[in-house]
């Protein structure tokens, strides 16, 4: 497996206006995590791709570009800024990245996709399936994987890119900001090796897992560029400065069904 190099030229780079990136994409990372996803997914030119919880669909339109596949957007909500349904943003954002005729919207989520079972040759979510985790429990959580596996081709590949905790203790003095208002980084987060396990449970084959090198850059560009993050500073930016990199991080996954 190939991963670019943090110090090598990336073709996130080529789309450096943070501002508008981050707000047309959920959590850290922007296109540089798409970018680090992509690669370690090994995705291929001409592949069918499905993106679980696709938010404003910017991340799909830059795999559909930049790699050449077709892929649908999957996002079942209206969006918190506008009210518009966040899969009329995906047609906007693919007419503007030119890729309107490789990147179909759906208003739909796991684990009620309707979708054909075998359906795609990848599937890639980031910062998403964690908001399940915190309103239908990790048996909700489960269900979802379960539903990626099953519109899955057999040997089809999923990348898995959440906001994650590290194996530690929560600190004390970090506990109060982690776990205040609707949907708390203390429900949604898991750790790395919790996560790989439900992924194995859902019939996953493990290829690679690992906590994102650049993680703690991720989330300080999240923190300076997410316009709710900026409109509120005391909130998310708060919560990561008093962190300080101790305990939230953003863990990828990367995993294969089975051919049989």
């Amino acid at each position: 497996m190939h991963i670019s190099s943090t110090g090598s030229q990336r073709r996130a780079d080529a789309y450096p206006d943070l501002d508008h990136v981050y707000a047309q994409c959920s959590g850290p990372g922007g296109l540089r995590l798409a970018e680090y996803m992509a690669d370690a997914m090994e995705l291929r030119e001409g592949a069918a791709l499905v993106d679980i919880g696709a938010n404003r669909g910017l991340q799909t339109c830059f795999l559909a570009k930049e790699y050449g596949v077709t892929a649908l957007a999957l996002d079942p909500w209206d969006d918190r800024e506008d009210g518009r349904p966040m899969v009329d943003h995906i047609v906007d954002n693919a007419r503007t990245w030119d890729v309107g005729g490789r990147v179909l919207a759906l208003q739909a989520g796991v684990p009620d996709t309707r979708l054909a079972t075998g359906s795609f040759d990848f599937a890639y979510s980031t910062t998403a399936l964690e908001m399940i985790r915190a309103m239908e429990g990790e048996a909700g959580y489960l269900a979802a994987l379960r539903e990626i596996h099953r519109v899955l081709a057999p040997r089809g590949v999923f990348g898995l890119g959440e906001p994650m905790h590290l194996e530690v203790p929560l600190p004390d003095d970090l506990r109060p900001y982690v776990t205040r208002g609707e949907f708390s980084w203390a429900e949604c987060f898991s750790d790395l090796t919790s996560t790989v396990a439900h992924v194995a449970a859902a019939g996953f084959e493990i290829v690679h897992a690992e906590y994102a090198p650049d993680a703690t850059e991720w989330w300080d560009e999240f923190a300076r560029h997410d316009p709710f993050a900026k409109a509120d500073p005391d909130g998310d930016p708060t919560t990561l400065r008093v962190d300080a990199g101790r305990w939230t991080s953003f863990g990828i996954v990367i995993a294969r069904k089975p051919s049989t």
